[in-house]
């Protein structure tokens, strides 16, 4: 009996293996190749590193990145500083040089009220004009036309005919405005049906302060517009002055040593451009990852989007973003630096944009950590509920500022358009500038008085007391959710759960792909 037992053993050892036991072992290893490989793609550079062998490149290039980004920021702001403080001061000289009497921060107040003031302050501007190379104590010169210096070019807007009788009340005028069609280059005899007086002329000057910082000095053109505003005809004329500024490349150049900041440039493109490709290649491996059909047929059932979105890693997305912004900042810094291109403002938004973006991508080497990821986590949570909540109480913001701009616009200067409208109220709701606000209301009228009393105290209220208290109830609601389940465990999902069932950890050796070589054609072959 035990000699017929330990043959009917032996007989079952060695029996062949049957093709559907052979197709259940592949399908195992099947689920362990690609539970490793998902595994892996959630690592951190450190366990990756462990598991691997590879050294994390990529968090090494993002550190000397921001590094040098930021660097590079940095110089582009001071010379963009330079920029704007070398046309504020030209701004300020050409007021002190061709406004007379002028006064620091005065101009609100600049005007003139007799005749004689006016001709006397348009002789002035004529004079100073003349007098220009000798009363300068910067490097200002006349627009060149041929051999000669363009002269100044005073314009006049005036009503084609028209009479007026203030004295008994009547008046005959054309409503139709003459504009710049008296222009002289001498002191013209001023129409009593007069609007406005336009002085023209153009003044040239280098900003050499750029020298210091090897970058070409720029050369501008300063096309200076002094206004003489007689719209209104109530006896105060307006006076303003106005400075257009175009940015040209100097003809004729030679400074040694600029060429270092190219260079640097040049470096931070190439580097941009690798960590856009790395990460490129990063985002697209999780799409693949994605859309594994091993889901499907393992668990009879579809995967859920909150699972498949997991494997598109926002993070990457946003370096793609920031490293394509400063690539073309950084394009447009070279040919600013080379006096192809001249508009600073379009190269600081995309290098500013971009900085911002590298920045807050360090957030997510503090995710790693649990205790430091808590504002992600808190933020991720709560925004669907975030967004609902600022459309509802968006629609009430934006009612407020209509009514507020139709009615209380005429009283009160905070309320004349739209964009001020919105930005005060804004104020308002952080508490900023309130007291200003309700005193700053003319009483012409009582009842519009009345309204904005109510308009302001029932805008406070609803706001500041409601709106804004469940607007932060929203975030410490979420905050105290993810605290607890931190406390006490995430509700583990589809893909965590499929996960879970592989304990290799990542110094346990089988993530290297010379073991794994073989499971991994099985499993590309497969898909």
């Amino acid at each position: 009996m035990e000699e017929s037992s330990e043959t009917y053993d032996v007989h079952e050892t060695n029996r062949p293996i049957s093709w559907e036991d052979h197709q259940c072992q592949i399908v195992e290893e099947r689920t362990e190749c690609l539970q490793r490989k998902i595994k892996y793609y959630f690592m951190n550079p450190c366990e990756k590193y462990h598991a691997r062998g590879r050294k994390p490149w990529k968090l090494m290039l993002q550190i000397v990145k921001i590094a040098i980004i930021t660097m590079q920021l940095v110089l582009f702001g001071l010379s963009n500083q330079m920029v704007v403080t070398f046309k504020e001061e030209n701004l300020l000289t050409f007021k002190h040089l061709f406004l007379k009497d002028y006064v620091d921060g005065g101009m609100e107040a600049y005007a003139v009220y007799r005749q004689a003031d006016v001709y006397d302050h348009i002789d002035y501007i004529i004079t100073q004009y003349g007098l220009l190379h000798n009363n300068t104590v910067g490097n200002h010169e006349y627009e060149k036309n041929g051999s000669s210096d363009n002269p100044l070019l005073l314009c006049q807007d005036f009503y084609r005919n028209g009479s007026i009788y203030p004295g008994s009340e009547t008046f005959e005028i054309d409503a139709h405005v003459d504009t710049g069609k008296r222009c002289y280059c001498f002191h013209p005899v001023l129409p009593p049906r007069l609007l406005l007086v336009k002085i023209t002329f153009t003044v040239k000057a280098i900003n050499l302060q750029t020298v210091r910082y090897r970058e070409l000095p720029d050369c501008y053109v300063f096309t200076v517009i002094i206004t003489f505003n007689n719209q209104a005809h109530s006896g105060r004329m307006k006076v303003d002055l106005e400075m257009d500024v175009e940015i040209n490349e100097c003809k004729d150049w030679k400074v040694i040593g600029i060429y270092l900041t190219v260079m640097f440039d040049c470096l931070i493109v190439i580097t941009c451009i690798t960590s856009l490709v790395l990460c490129t290649r990063s985002v697209i491996k999780g799409i693949l990852l994605m859309f594994v059909n091993f889901f499907v047929t393992h668990s009879g059932r579809d995967v859920p989007w909150s699972d498949k979105l997991e494997f598109v890693n926002g993070w990457y997305i946003l370096i793609i973003v920031s490293d394509t912004l400063t690539i073309i900042g950084s394009i447009l810094k070279i040919e600013i630096e080379s006096k192809v291109f001249t508009s600073y403002d379009v190269c600081s938004i995309f290098l500013g944009t971009g900085t911002m973006f590298v920045w807050i991508g360090v957030i997510r080497y503090m995710g790693y950590f649990k205790k430091y990821n808590i504002l992600i986590v808190t933020l991720r949570a709560a925004f669907p509920n975030v967004i609902r909540f600022i459309c509802c109480a968006g629609i009430i913001y934006i009612s407020y500022c209509f009514c507020g701009w139709i009615v209380i616009g005429p009283y009160h200067e905070k309320f004349r358009t739209l964009n001020t409208v919105s930005e005060c109220l804004f104020s308002l709701i952080n508490g900023d500038d309130m007291f200003p606000t309700f005193k700053e209301m003319t009483q012409k009228s009582s009842l519009v008085w009345i309204f904005s009393r109510v308009y302001l105290y029932t805008f406070v209220l609803l706001f500041i007391y409601m709106i804004l208290s469940l607007f932060i109830t929203i975030i410490t609601d979420t905050y105290d959710t993810v605290k607890q389940q931190q406390e006490n465990g995430v509700p583990i999902s589809e893909l965590q759960k499929f996960l879970s069932v592989c304990k290799d950890l990542p110094n346990s050796g089988v993530y290297r792909l010379e073991t794994n070589k073989s499971c991994i054609i099985s499993c590309c072959i497969n898909r």
